[in-house]
């Protein structure tokens, strides 16, 4: 099978490339050094690239340029013209020339270097693929119109080009015929034939209207066709995107109501400490009021009484004050005082000694 280069390698090679020398403008130079590279088809020349070769074997300024931006010109320097309709600039870029009628000689796949037929919007390359140029094509060094018609005798042009990888190089064959848009020129027969459509069996990539016969021998996509997605990839797509989202949510709602309960649940259980802690500290204060109370073994008329045990007030809820101790003398005084808490709950029990004034008496 027949192998043909890819598309932006034919596209890069229907200008002309140059391989610029090293002499420097006013150099000498040979015109017989002039040649297109074996493989890649540059064109080679002693002059550098902003010069040519002239007649009289100097390296001289060029007089026109192939490319709408030519390589190798300084920023300070103003590159040379363009040549304008009717006129092409050959691969030495010496000077503007008319278009050559057909039939007569052309530089190697400048297919813009010919005359187009009366027709040539017709006959025009319209694919992108640069089969030729207004109708017009060069094949084997001459130019001829790209209008032979299915079933009939057309020319081929076969060009081996090397195609360079990171590892080896290869072989690769170019195949260009003079048939009309739409065909192909057999190679066995040499005759033009329809195009083939995508999914047929095919030998090159000319012989698909798509311009890519795939390396199981079936006519492939275009190459430089874009990739349109099915709609209901789309579909798929963003139910997976909120489908995401909305997972992402739960998860970080159901791993921060964990953090919450363990949160309340450590709260909770400080509260249920400090609450046992509290009727800890209301029965030990009731413990020592009744220890207290019980000191003096008498009734209410004990000298160890007072206002408050004389008048039955044991509970909390009893509003007597408990500042000032009963009539009779004693040495120690015993008295109740509240801590000022809101819920009453930090009662204590104040043991005072006094000194009596009269200390004869006792």
């Amino acid at each position: 099978m027949i192998g043909l280069l890819p598309l932006t390698l034919l596209l890069f090679s229907w200008g002309p490339s140059v391989n610029a020398g090293s002499v420097n403008y006013g150099g000498a130079c040979s015109v017989g050094n002039q040649k297109l590279a074996a493989g890649t088809y540059e064109f080679q020349a002693d002059c550098d690239s902003i010069t040519f070769c002239n007649s009289s074997g100097l390296c001289d300024h060029k007089g026109c340029r192939s490319d709408e931006y030519p390589l190798g010109y300084p920023t300070s320097l103003d590159p040379p013209p363009r040549c304008p309709t009717g006129m092409f600039c050959p691969d030495e870029e010496d000077q503007c020339l008319p278009l050559l009628a057909v039939g007569s000689p052309c530089q190697f796949d400048r297919d813009d270097e010919c005359q187009g037929p009366p027709n040539f919007q017709q006959l025009a390359d319209t694919t992108g693929y640069g089969l030729n140029v207004n109708g017009s094509v060069c094949l084997n060094n001459i130019c001829m119109w790209a209008n032979a018609t299915l079933g009939n005798t057309c020319v081929v042009e076969n060009t081996a080009y090397t195609v360079y990888s990171a590892n080896n190089e290869s072989i690769d064959i170019v195949s260009r015929d003079n048939c009309s848009p739409g065909l192909y020129c057999d190679a066995q027969h040499l005759v033009c034939m329809k195009t083939k459509n995508k999914g047929d069996s095919c030998d090159a990539d000319k012989e698909c209207s798509t311009y890519n016969c795939l390396a199981k021998g079936v006519c492939g996509r275009s190459a430089n066709l874009p990739h349109h997605v099915p709609f209901w990839v789309y579909i798929i797509v963003g139910v997976c995107i909120l489908g995401g989202m909305l997972a992402t949510l739960a998860g970080m709602y159901w791993l921060h109501r964990g953090h919450r309960n363990a949160e309340r649940e450590k709260r909770l259980q400080y509260w249920r400490e400090q609450n046992a802690f509290r009727q800890n500290i209301l029965q030990m204060q009731e413990t020592a009021r009744h220890s207290i109370m019980s000191l003096s073994g008498g009734g209410p008329h004990s000298p160890r009484s007072t206002l408050y045990s004389r008048d039955g007030a044991q509970s909390e809820d009893s509003q007597i004050p408990m500042l000032n101790p009963t009539s009779k003398s004693s040495a120690l005084r015993h008295q109740l005082s509240d801590d000022g808490s809101d819920d009453g709950s930090q009662d204590s029990i104040m043991i005072q000694r006094v000194d009596r004034k009269d200390s004869n008496k006792f």
